[in-house]
């Protein structure tokens, strides 16, 4: 117990440093530099240029012909986007919808904001979105990548009695601060996803973001 304290008293004032490395990432490729170093990684995936665009690529992902697209800000990568390139009824969008809804919940690497996304079998979603104009979005989040920093903690201070002073008033302190700043962490790896019309035909936007690279209003 002393050696996880310990630890944890580390962890509270060691993971700001940390978080700045742990990014959004898309394809396994961070979320992060310049346009023109995305656009050469994404290429070494597969993608292309489009013709529908300067800075558009297109390719599969996913098992679906997309379009992506770079945003950045002050220069930085802060956003893939990414959009079906096959617009489908209203039957297919929501079988479509649901199916990412669950693969993302299935898959570990992510955490819902909400525990149920998927559309009923008996909603109409092209009346719901023209006459009450519904939203169909889900959210998730890329879960922090703290193994390899929490293995190197433990190894270099395992042996360390540093909590011992402690009260359990304080321990509990430490370690519900620990909690609270994973969750600011996993918030800043943000990916979603919603459904877009045109003229009555459906498709899937999606989107990889950096939170740490996105304007907060400094330039105000």
């Amino acid at each position: 117990m002393k050696k996880i304290l310990s630890l944890a008293v580390l962890l509270v004032f060691s993971l700001a440093m940390y978080a700045q490395k742990d990014v959004t990432k898309f394809l396994g490729i961070p979320v992060d530099g310049t346009k023109s170093e995305m656009i050469k990684k994404l290429k070494e995936k597969g993608f292309t240029e489009s013709s529908n665009g300067d800075d558009i690529l297109e390719g599969e992902f996913n098992g679906t012909d997309v379009y992506v697209s770079i945003v950045t800000d002050n220069n930085k990568v802060w956003r893939i986007g990414l959009a079906d390139r096959n617009m489908t009824n209203e039957t297919n969008i929501r079988i479509r919808f649901n199916n990412l809804c669950q693969q993302f919940k299935n898959n570990k690497n992510y955490m819902p904001f909400s525990t149920d996304y998927t559309i009923p079998n008996d909603e109409k979603i092209g009346y719901e979105i023209l006459v009450n104009k519904k939203r169909y979005e889900a959210n998730f989040y890329q879960c922090p990548d703290t193994t390899l920093f929490i293995q190197t903690i433990a190894q270099k201070y395992a042996n360390k009695q540093s909590a011992d002073s402690l009260t359990e008033e304080q321990k509990e302190k430490i370690l519900s601060d620990i909690t609270s700043y994973v969750a600011k962490l996993t918030l800043k790896k943000s990916v979603w996803f919603i459904i877009s019309e045109i003229y009555g035909q459906y498709y899937i936007t999606m989107f990889y973001d950096n939170e740490y690279n996105h304007a907060q209003g400094e330039d105000l």
